[in-house]
Parts: C-alpha cells; sequence; structure tokens
C-alpha cells in the first residue's frame, strides 16, 4: 500500500490546512502534538491555541494577499 503523501492547502483569508502523516516542530524543535490527521495552522497570528487556528481571524478581518 502507498504511503499517503501530505497536503497544504493554504485558505484565503484564513488558516493552512496540513493534511496527512507530518511532523509539526515548534520554534524550538520539540514537536507539537496533533489529535488529529488534518490541522488547521493559523496564520494572522491572533490565536490563543497556537499554531492552531481558533477562528480569530473572522472577527478580526485578517485578509491575505491574492
Amino acid at each position: 500500500m502507498a504511503e499517503e503523501r501530505a497536503t497544504i492547502t493554504p485558505y484565503p483569508d484564513g488558516p493552512i490546512l496540513v493534511r496527512g502523516d507530518v511532523d509539526l516542530l515548534g520554534p524550538d524543535g520539540a514537536p507539537i502534538e496533533r489529535r488529529r490527521r488534518t490541522v488547521a495552522l493559523c496564520r494572522c497570528g491572533l490565536s490563543t491555541i497556537k499554531p492552531f487556528c481558533d477562528g480569530s481571524h473572522k472577527p478580526a478581518g485578517f485578509r491575505t494577499d491574492d
């Protein structure tokens, strides 16, 4: 059976979705525990559960460059 490839998808005005088997590491190189195969990573900088997205980008009006 072939190993599933990981995908990384940036959503306009929202998080980066990471699907598949990848290792997430913090700035210090320590592993970050994942509880799901698909995770949403914050890119607005406002999440209270960084590095994961908590939806803070919506009320803040976060916008990405197209």
